[in-house]
This record gives structure tokens, sequence and C-alpha cells, in this order.
């Protein structure tokens, strides 16, 4: 087996759902440039792999992404990220949206690499729980457990923003 043959589906699969697996990476990461570096390796893992997967490829590669994205954070816990804080406009400008997602990436940052896989895998992914856990190969319970332990921290974190701090587009408060 030789070049195309060999890897046959692939393009048709990165060309098709790549935006999707870049947009899961990135919010795996927290920016776009470890979101793509993400998807590279998890996409020459898949190539290491690929005679041997059988069935749903892409399936197969979202799972690579979560555990290398697992395996990154752990590895990673003594070099932390640093994201860009962005100050919000006097006047609202159109970019309120953005802001309000800058704001909850940052939060999502801060949550153990579990919680915030299975928050990613089920708010942003839309999977089911079941979905979720076998992608993560855990069980239905842990897939649970986590997402209710990840969504109250995040609860806790945005609780803390202060109100008159709010864009116009919080509405809280008000």
């Amino acid at each position: 087996m030789r070049g195309k043959q060999r890897f046959e589906g692939l393009d048709t699969l990165v060309t098709e759902r790549g935006g999707a697996l870049l947009a899961t990476a990135v919010l795996l990461t927290g920016s776009r440039a470890a979101g793509e570096d993400l998807l590279q390796a998890a996409l020459e893992r898949l190539m290491r792999h690929w005679s041997r997967v059988h069935g749903d490829k892409e399936g197969y590669l979202r799972r690579i992404l979560y555990h290398l994205a697992v395996d990154q954070w752990r590895w990673r816990k003594r070099r932390p990220e640093v994201l860009v804080e962005v100050e919000p406009p006097g006047q609202s400008d159109g970019t309120d949206a953005l802001h309000l997602r800058q704001a909850l990436i940052r939060a999502l940052a801060t949550l153990p690499p579990k919680q915030r896989a299975v928050l990613v895998l089920r708010y942003w992914e839309q999977f089911s729980e079941a979905e979720a856990a076998e992608a993560l190969g855990c069980s239905v319970g842990a897939v649970k457990s986590n997402t209710s332990r990840g969504l109250s921290r995040l609860r806790e974190i945005t609780a803390t923003w202060a109100v008159e701090d709010a864009p116009a587009w919080s509405g809280v408060g008000k």
C-alpha cells in the first residue's frame, strides 16, 4: 500500500470535518496555536494507526484528541499558559460576544483536565453522557460527576465577576 491508497479517506475527513475538529482542539487547549498543534499531533497518531482503524475514523480521531489534551494538561501543569487580558470597550462596538467568549475560555482553562474535557464534549460537541463516556474511555458516572463539578466550579468563578465590571451584554443585575 503506497501513497494515497494507504490513507484513503483521510483527505475527505480533514476537508469536511477539519473546522469542527480544530474548534474542539482550540477549546480544549485555550488558544488557536495550541489547538492546531493538538490537532496535528492527533492526526499524526491517527495516520500511524490508519490501517488498524475500522469503522468511525472521526470518532477514533476525536478520542485521540481528548486523550492527548488530557495528557498535555498533566504534562504542562508545571508550565501553565498565560492568556492575554482584554479590556472591554467603553461602548458597545459589536465585540461584546468576543469578550464573553474570551472570559468563558479563561474560566474553562482553570478547570482540571477531565472536567474541561467533559464540558467541551457535553456542551460544545453536544455529546450525550454515554457518548462522552465512550470518547473518554470512562464510565457514565464519571462523566456525570465531572460535569457537575465542572459546572459548579464555573459558577463559582463567574460569581466573582463584579457586576459593575460586567460588559453591556451581560444584563446581570439589571
